[in-house]
């Protein structure tokens, strides 16, 4: 059986819909499944060794210059690959009029996807032979899987399975050194941050504990924000993150570590070794919960119950919509955690 996948953006939504192949290689084990995801995110897919192909996408690229001859190209070559394979079965988890024009310019014998009533556009469900009523009340990742289930027929039994595998990061600007903390105090807009003064609190904590810190940024400003942060926690600071790095290894190693801008896989297999990793409603933070490791998730602008961090490991949730968590509330889950018996040594690489 050959089942494409469309999911295409963005990372966390990618991450949600990751279990959906767990649960279709369960129901059929010899089947083939390829993946479409837009070019930054499909690294996210390409870590799972159930998926045979991955099929990038540029759409949020091409949209802006669709008579440029070279858009003309690209949009070619993608049909070009996504035609090359007739699919028994093409699985939309997305339910946008962009994802419902994929699976159909796919070839394939049936469509499925989320219902009139299910979908975010409803006119997508009008692409789908098969469509899936999935309850609105759902968690995410319970959505995601419940269309393939509904489409294939079968049952969904035992909890969501990941199957994300992730080589722990190896660099020169890593030290050995002690357990880490993956701090992730950055999101896509104001409305999503948590006040510095409660990312102090909590990274003071976690050195505590004997953790070093390591703070991801992606953009400029956020690299400020968390070099000030790592400075207000007090310590030493490795900070690798320009060509005009500030770096104080003195001491018996630094409190604190800011990468240079990483790539996708690289920031995966930072959080791959982590001891607990803290952060906001980001793709990065759904990810750490993906592949088992302790998370706390920080939500102030968006639901933090269907969208809840969910993993294999220890996961808890915080805040909501114009809801600001306590930062006692996120302190006490990471003494929870901190408490539990997961082992700061993490293998090589990891499957869950």
């Amino acid at each position: 059986m050959k089942v494409l996948v469309v999911k295409m953006s963005s990372m966390g939504d990618i991450v949600h819909a990751q279990p959906v192949v767990s649960d279709l290689l369960a129901h059929a084990p010899h089947a083939r499944i390829d993946w479409v995801a837009e070019a930054p995110f499909a690294g996210i897919p390409a870590m799972n060794p159930g998926i045979a192909s991955v099929i990038p996408i540029a759409w949020r690229k091409w949209r802006r210059t669709l008579r440029e001859p070279a858009t003309r190209a690209a949009l070619r070559a993608f049909r070009e690959r996504l035609q090359a394979t007739r699919y028994d079965w093409i699985v939309d988890c997305q339910g946008l009029l962009k994802s419902a024009a994929v699976a159909r310019l796919a070839r394939g014998v049936h469509r499925a996807g989320p219902s009139w009533s299910s979908a975010r556009e409803p006119l997508a469900s009008l692409a789908y032979d098969r469509p899936a009523v999935v309850p609105w009340s759902l968690h995410v990742v319970a959505r995601n899987r419940a269309i393939a289930a509904q489409a294939l027929g079968y049952r969904l039994d035992g909890p969501a399975r990941f199957g994300l595998r992730v080589p722990v990061l190896v660099a020169d600007w890593l030290p050995d050194g002690p357990p880490t903390a993956v701090l992730i105090p950055g999101a896509s807009r104001p409305e999503k941050l948590w006040p510095e003064a409660h990312w102090v609190a909590v990274g003071r904590q976690l050195a505590g504990h004997g953790l070093r810190l390591a703070w991801l940024w992606g953009s400029p400003e956020e690299r400020a924000r968390v070099q000030r942060l790592a400075a207000a926690c007090g310590g030493a600071v490795l900070d690798a993150s320009g060509a005009g790095a500030d770096v104080r290894n003195e001491g018996g190693g630094p409190t604190s570590l800011i990468p240079p801008f990483v790539s996708v896989a690289d920031a995966a297999s930072l959080v791959a070794g982590a001891r607990i990793v803290v952060g906001l409603d980001t793709g990065f933070t759904h990810l750490a919960g993906a592949l088992g490791r302790p998370t706390v998730g920080i939500f102030c602008d968006f639901d933090a119950t269907q969208c809840a961090v969910s993993g294999d490991g220890p996961c808890e949730s915080f805040g909501g919509v114009g809801v600001v968590p306590p930062v006692a509330d996120v302190a006490a889950a990471i003494e929870r955690m901190l408490g539990t018996a997961v082992s700061a040594a993490v293998p090589a690489t990891r499957e869950d």
